[in-house]
């Protein structure tokens, strides 16, 4: 199909709970864009879908959904262990796709994924949101505007008690090492190393320690890396889910002065410099990949380039892998 000439109509493979806000309605709210098609093994749960969000086609089947030539390109929102099987059917089907982060649970099949389409010369992205949002495009400004001098250093700790269902022992795919072999961290600390990235350029040397300490589920619950930039930028952070209160403090050191956010939490942006303290809050959309969804649509009608492709994530899996010991 040429993107460039008529509506795209999507397909969405996984309608579960990070699709009825977060990413779903803004396929539908783009202009440019149609929601046709989602998936979901459940056919019941995919009919149910379907019905409230208003879309015309439901199936429990993944393949038939791929290969619908009224579908022109996939969402897939599935947990990471399917990531790479889908995807290379999408590759093969010669559709688009944004697939959810992590890519997939390793970097070698992340790798699969992204040779796959750039064989075809396919565009391909990954659903790393926090490039397009307002919120920490502002610290993007700031750090190009040289508010902090230059870059040195960056620290982040993100840290949690157990929740309900770890402490129960009830299955949770985020916890069970054959899904997500990080745990907690490939959900949650992706998003933030890849947002490093695109503030501070690759990641160069990365190092890391990965354990469980709570014995609560298969997955890691426990991890700590130092790394540098290509730039000469160096880095270090803490991963803990097993604290006894939740902190996520991400602080960026410059020769001038300091920036201090969260990742996930909603908190004021405080850059420190010799002009003084300045605090901004900047609020979230509604549905949180709406930005993400409109900078796909502008980067299939050839207007930009899109901050988060198959190569950029790819980059993002190679240093979770680098820091779980996998490479």
């Amino acid at each position: 199909m040429n993107t460039k000439t008529k509506t795209i109509r999507w397909g969405i493979i996984g309608c579960g709970d990070v699709t009825e806000v977060k990413s779903g309605p803004p396929y539908q709210n783009t202009d440019g864009f149609e929601l046709v098609a989602v998936m979901r093994r459940d056919a019941v749960k995919a009919e149910d879908y379907a019905k409230r969000h208003g879309v015309p086609k439901f199936y429990s089947d993944a393949d038939k959904l791929i290969n619908d030539d009224e579908v022109d390109a996939v969402y897939i929102a599935t947990p990471p262990d399917s990531h790479a099987a889908y995807a290379l059917k999408v590759a093969a089907a010669g559709k688009p796709c944004c697939i959810e982060k992590p890519m997939a649970p390793s970097y070698a099949e992340s790798l699969e994924i992204q040779k796959a389409f750039e064989a075809k010369d396919l565009p391909l992205f990954v659903a790393y949101y926090r490039r397009t949002l307002p919120r920490f495009l502002k610290i993007k400004e700031w750090l190009d505007a040289k508010e902090i001098g230059e870059v040195r250093h960056i620290r982040w700790l993100l840290a949690q008690p157990p929740n309900e269902m770890d402490k129960s022992g009830e299955y949770n795919w985020r916890t069970d090492a054959k899904v997500a072999p990080g745990g907690y961290f490939d959900d949650l600390a992706s998003h933030g190393l890849d947002l490093f990235a695109y503030y501070l350029g690759d990641f160069h040397e990365v190092y890391g320690i990965a354990k469980n300490q709570q014995g609560l589920y298969s997955a890691k619950d426990a991890l700590s890396a130092t790394w540098s930039h290509k730039t000469g930028v160096t880095g270090e952070s803490a991963w803990n889910f097993g604290c006894n209160e939740r902190i996520d403090s991400v602080e960026i050191f410059g020769s001038e002065g300091k920036i201090i956010f969260s990742l996930f939490d909603e908190n004021e942006l405080i850059l420190k410099n010799a002009k003084g303290e300045q605090k901004l809050f900047i609020e979230h959309p509604k549905h949180v990949q709406q930005f993400h969804v409109e900078s796909l649509k502008d980067n299939l009608l050839g207007n930009i380039t899109h901050p988060s492709t198959g190569k950029t994530a790819l980059h993002t899996s190679w240093v979770m892998d680098k820091i779980l010991g996998a490479l």
